[in-house]
């Protein structure tokens, strides 16, 4: 492809930084295509259909040679692996070696998560039972978050939608806050012809501000002793090693360092002292990421989190049975069940007294497992149900499906079951593992694959 054309003051700023060797890289480089598979799930290599080699610093990482028909593998919607930039995934490998052995749940805020990469990471570095609550402020991005949530399947998960300044009431709320702050997007120029054509000083400069913003509404929700990992995918000093240094002078934040591997090509931070890590597509396979690990002051509590006694409602209803006769045994004992307007929600009760506190400051989008909708006496299972680890394995009678069936379901189009299907809810399959529901009605079966989620597109 021909050489991308980049702006003359971005070049002043790589020439002032002595990164002229980036040059090269983001004007004719190419990016790389590299997936994640899903552990909590159990996926392996063998479980999809294209192989890659190794990311060292995610285990789970895969790159990829070629770019497949993601849209039309039936597998990226069932939630087997995430497609996500290498570089992205250092943040599960930070809270692996953080958190990974804490030996009891965490709370976790990721405060700008959209579309999800590196919340379904950190997902899968915590200890079992953690809580997740993943905020978006654009309604689009956080409906796209909600969807690669619901299909990572992680239970103790919370979608919220919102400014960040609501999350100064919830004071020493969280273990480890995510901050993936929005930045000018220097990293991301040889993905997307946007970040070249929108930069500008004048953008780098509004966007220090609005990290400032976002740092200062997080702040006071992190725990004592707790860790905020702050983030952008941009190159220039302001943005990350001064936003770095302002944290730790104005808060009295530690700078943490972790150790990683001289080999893995990530470079240290550009005149500063403060631990920071430099990803660069000119070093490594990957595209351009800046990290930092930030302490604040004080002793972490070990909290013992009990479970509360579960919220009882008014009055039993069908659909609750129903809701709870679907779950394994073990996620019905740990799992509130109860109703929100029309939907049957559960949520793990260890965590149910936070997301109450939650609900009350915040735009609540998503919580926990939504097990279906009320229709009249009738409770619809959910996608979100089909998907989860939760969902008892003999709760629905089931149809296997090949690919080619798969991508039809997933288009939305109706499905033509075998003779002899049971009327009613049917869970479809696609290589032994769930795929979505239908409901047989005997003539034709209806698709209940969610509207928004179904693919466009047609294969060429």
């Amino acid at each position: 492809m021909p050489s991308r054309i980049l702006p003359e003051q971005f070049l002043a700023i790589l020439a002032d930084l002595g990164l002229d060797e980036l040059k090269a890289a983001l004007a004719e480089g190419e990016p790389c295509t590299s997936v994640r598979l899903n552990v909590s799930k159990n996926v392996t290599e063998e479980d999809i259909r294209f192989k890659g080699s190794r990311i060292p610093w995610c285990e789970a990482g895969l790159y990829l040679d070629q770019r497949p028909k993601f849209t039309f593998d039936p597998a990226l919607h069932q939630g087997y692996y995430y497609v996500q930039e290498a570089s992205s995934m250092f943040h599960g490998y930070i809270v692996k070696k953080l958190f990974g052995n804490a030996g009891s749940p965490v709370r976790v805020l990721d405060s700008c998560a959209a579309p999800g990469g590196k919340t379904t990471g950190v997902i899968d570095s915590l200890p079992a039972g953690s809580l997740v609550v993943a905020n978006e402020y654009v309604p689009s991005r956080a409906a796209v978050l909600r969807e690669n949530l619901i299909k990572w399947s992680y239970p103790s998960c919370v979608v919220t939608r919102g400014d960040t300044a609501a999350f100064r009431s919830l004071k020493d709320t969280f273990d480890l806050i995510v901050a993936d702050v929005p930045c000018s997007g220097e990293g991301m120029m040889r993905k997307d012809a946007d970040a070249i054509s929108q930069w500008s000083a004048g953008l780098i400069h509004e966007c220090t501000e609005r990290q400032w913003d976002i740092v200062n509404n997080l702040w006071s929700s992190l725990k004592p002793g707790g860790i905020m990992i702050y983030s952008t995918c941009t190159f220039n000093r302001s943005e990350n090693e001064e936003m770095v240094e302002r944290i730790i002078n104005e808060f009295g934040a530690e700078s943490i360092a972790i150790d990683i591997a001289p080999e893995w090509g990530i470079a240290g931070g550009i005149g500063t002292d403060a631990n920071c890590y430099r990803f660069m597509p000119h070093r490594l396979r990957g595209e351009g990421l800046f990290v930092a690990i930030l302490r604040k002051p004080g002793e972490m509590r070990c909290e013992r989190q009990k479970g509360k006694n579960k919220t009882k409602n008014a009055k039993s209803t069908p659909q609750l049975t129903s809701a709870k006769s679907w779950l394994t045994d073990e996620a019905a004992a740990e799992m509130e069940i109860y109703a929100d307007e029309d939907r049957i929600n559960a949520f793990p009760s260890l965590h149910a007294d936070t997301l109450r506190k939650i609900k009350k400051e915040l735009d609540v989008i998503y919580e926990g497992i939504l097990m279906g909708n009320v229709k009249g006496r009738d409770l619809i299972p959910s996608q979100s149900l089909a998907l989860s680890p939760c969902l008892r394995k003999d709760a629905f009678p089931t149809v296997e499906i090949d690919s080619q069936t798969a991508i039809s379901y997933l288009s939305g189009d109706a499905i033509t079951l075998p003779d002899g299907t049971p009327r009613g809810f049917i869970l479809l399959t696609h290589r032994d593992r769930p795929l979505g529901f239908v409901k047989n009605i005997g003539n034709r079966s209806n698709n209940l694959y969610p509207t928004p989620w179904r693919i466009k597109s047609k294969i060429n």
